[in-house]
């Protein structure tokens, strides 16, 4: 027989015979009708899982990992204000169905049958996955099966202080809120999760405000991998700065208790706390899980005999609240109740057409407070003498730091976050100032770790800010690539629009630095990028075009709530000559702060139309060198600057190049996975036959004197203009 069929059928028996497991009398301050509206929620939760499990063998359900033995989260969202922002585990159906009896006018049975059967009438994902959230619960949806979304709770947390000293305009957090997560004991072992306690432990030693809950569902083991025992308790109670609470997650009374205490503690202190949850895991991991194959069938009936509803029954018993009979009536029919609206929900229409799945990739625009840039007055303020020099030629990243700062200026909700991005001004010096100009409250020195960084502006990004993370180096976003690619850019997907995280995320990256730091300060791969579905990705090529190309970045953040990579050009940032030293061709006055760039924009610079050479970056420096000495050869070509490598500008690509009987693709990434691959294809189904591409070898770049041996250089763009010129000749 089916465990879970086992488990049911032992309720029923025990129930009604008091055949109930031992435990503690029920104990403080949880009320009556409190603990039976606990016991309908858990009911509810453990139905729900069953019919799961039958409508995945009727082919009518795909995704049947349940909650069964986590019951008593129904207790913790009690002890919770629904207002309180909830990142859950994905076993915690009982705290969702808890948190709808808060919330008016929920029909969270019908919502998560539909969720059950991926129906476009989920009113989470609009079928995309069967998914706990809520946007009326302040549940966004999890689809990690991981503690990936730890960093950004802590991001969440962090964002209701900020919001006290800079209210941003689209809040959503209550002041004097707090933040949950929930995750299991297995998945506290991952990094994500040990960097986001650590993260908020090195916060709260400093004395940041905090208010964050993390919810440790310890069931004691992870698939097949058992927890040491005592494990948890060992490795998280004596955490700098953090707060430590246990509860035994079968006694609703005590969960409730000791939940209640930690949420008064972390709302009252505005700390961090850590609450460790016993529970138990029943039927296996998920429903194709056959426990008994790495459990002896005594350590599996010893756990169902634990069920936590066997315990709320014996707890309302006990208090006088609920006789056994009345317990079981309840769970009985609430499964019949299951059952009608299962046979209901599974006639939803489902998401049928590929631009039915992805029209959630991209989330909706929102209406924002227009302005009309900073003033004058706050400019001269701000910038003082560096005012003056903004009409002369500059280097990119004094340009972006202008740019940097004016938006600041406009936008109060703005808010950049990285390591030195303060006090040292960046590690090339980008960020300068700006700590200064506007205080350490929106220019964030944050701890040594991407997720970290990533998951402070994602989490910040769900109340209201704008947050501009910076990574120092493309290769160190490697570390934590899952919080853009599982994290922020799958928000709106799963949640049908109803979230977004909107951030612009600045990276200094690409090759070409002269000898300096190897592969992991010189990386020419944007391949863990290009795939990300819904974000944009933007780089920039000279100063002015990056100030202006960061300010429709920021708009498309702050307006559109899209997930924005900007990559920067290291050896770009100094740039001054172009064609011979001391030249200062490369150099750029600051643009107006009203002009920017629009996405999908390309730069086309030249009318030649012997040869036209797409780029971008280092790459259009390169080629803008070629082009003069092959207009020495008398071969006439023009550059075209991608600018926006995602969505790849195509319309405009085509329509630079059409005069153009041949195209050059100058590519500065690896052969292997580079933007040239997408533009060699975009233009042979376009029907251009002489095409070629200049690209880098599939190898990291060294320290040393041959940096760039490995790169495209201008001679080798030249070289391959050559060629393609001549193959018709």
């Amino acid at each position: 027989m089916d465990r879970a069929e086992i488990v049911h059928q032992n309720f029923l028996d025990h129930a009604v015979k008091g055949n109930l497991p031992e435990g503690a009398a029920p104990s403080g301050r949880l009320s009556p009708d409190l603990a039976v509206s606990i016991y309908r929620a858990q009911v509810l939760s453990r139905a729900l899982d069953r019919t799961s499990r039958a409508m995945q063998k009727a082919g009518q359900g795909f995704y049947t990992i349940g909650s069964s033995g986590h019951e008593g989260m129904a207790a913790v969202a009690r002890a919770l204000r629904p207002t309180d922002m909830a990142f859950l585990h994905y076993r915690d159906a009982a705290f969702q169905i808890a948190r709808a009896d808060q919330v008016p006018g929920q029909n969270i049975a019908w919502d998560m049958l539909l969720s059950f059967a991926c129906s476009r009438d989920d009113p989470t994902s609009g079928g995309r996955h069967k998914v706990l959230g809520s946007k009326a619960l302040m549940i966004p949806p999890q689809t990690s099966t991981i503690a990936s979304h730890l960093p950004k709770a802590v991001g969440a947390a962090y964002s209701i202080g900020a919001a006290r000293r800079h209210d941003p305009e689209h809040r959503v957090l209550p002041q004097d809120g707090l933040v949950m997560c929930s995750f299991g004991d297995a998945s506290a072992n991952h990094s994500t999760a040990q960097g986001a306690i650590n993260t908020a432990c090195w916060a709260s030693v400093q004395s940041t405000p905090l208010p964050l809950l993390f919810v440790c569902e310890d069931n004691g083991i992870g698939i097949s991998t058992k927890t040491p025992k005592g494990w948890i308790e060992a490795s998280m109670s004596h955490r700098p700065g953090m707060r430590y609470f246990q509860a035994d997650g079968l006694n609703i009374h005590d969960t409730y208790e000791v939940a209640c205490e930690a949420s008064r503690y972390v709302r009252e202190q505005r700390k961090p706390a850590f609450l460790h949850v016993r529970t138990v895991r029943l039927y296996g991991h998920a429903g194709a899980d056959v426990p008994t194959t790495y459990l002896s069938k005594a350590e599996v009936e010893a756990d169902e005999a634990n069920d936590p509803l066997l315990h709320s029954v014996r707890l309302l018993s006990q208090a006088g609240t609920l006789s056994r009979q009345e317990a079981a009536q309840i769970y009985t029919d609430t499964c019949a109740r299951v059952e009608r609206i299962r046979s209901e929900a599974v006639t939803r229409p489902h998401l049928e057409t590929a631009t039915d799945v992805s029209a959630s990739l991209i989330p909706p625009a929102r209406a924002c407070r227009s302005g009309n840039g900073p003033s004058p007055e706050s400019r001269a303020e701000v910038f003082g003498s560096d005012l003056r020099a903004q009409s002369e030629p500059q280097p990119m990243s004094r340009l972006i730091n202008w740019a940097l700062t004016d938006l600041m200026l406009e936008h109060g909700e703005l808010v950049a976050m990285g390591e030195d991005v303060g006090r040292k001004g960046g590690v090339y010096g980008v960020t300068q100032k700006l700590q200064q100009r506007f205080g350490p409250d929106r220019v964030i020195d944050t701890l040594l770790d991407e997720q970290s960084i990533l998951g402070l502006a994602i989490g910040m990004g769900h109340n209201g800010f704008v947050p501009i993370p910076e990574i120092q180096f493309l290769a160190y976003l490697h570390n934590a690539e899952d919080q853009i690619r599982g994290e922020a850019a799958t928000l709106p997907f799963f949640s049908n629009g109803q979230f977004a995280n909107p951030m612009v995320l600045r990276i200094a990256g690409l090759g070409y630095q002269k000898g300096f730091g190897g592969h992991f300060h010189n990386d020419n791969s944007l391949a863990v990028l290009r795939d990300i579905p819904g974000i944009v990705i933007a780089c920039p090529s000279d100063g002015a075009e990056a100030a202006m190309m960061l300010r429709e970045a920021v708009r498309l953040a702050r307006e559109e709530q899209r997930v924005v990579v900007f990559i920067e050009p290291i050896a770009l940032y100094p740039m001054r000559d172009l064609h011979e030293a001391k030249d200062g061709a490369w150099m750029r006055s600051y643009p107006s702060p009203d002009q920017r760039i629009a996405l999908g924009d390309v730069g086309v610079h030249g009318e030649g139309t012997d040869l036209a050479i797409v780029t971008y970056g280092n790459g259009r420096y390169l080629s803008t060198q070629a082009q003069a000495e092959l207009h020495n050869q008398g071969i006439n070509a023009r550059v075209i600057d991608l600018r926006w490598l995602a969505p790849l500008p195509k319309d405009a690509l085509l329509a630079a190049t059409k005069e153009c009987s041949r195209i050059l693709i100058v590519d500065e990434c690896r052969t292997t996975g580079s933007q040239s691959e997408g533009l060699m294809a975009m233009f042979h189904e376009a029907g251009t036959s002489q095409l070629a591409r200049v690209v880098a070898e599939d190898c990291f770049i060294p320290t040393g004197p041959a940096y760039a041996a490995t790169l495209p250089s201008k001679d080798s763009i030249v070289a391959a203009a050559l060629r393609l010129i001549g193959e018709d000749q």
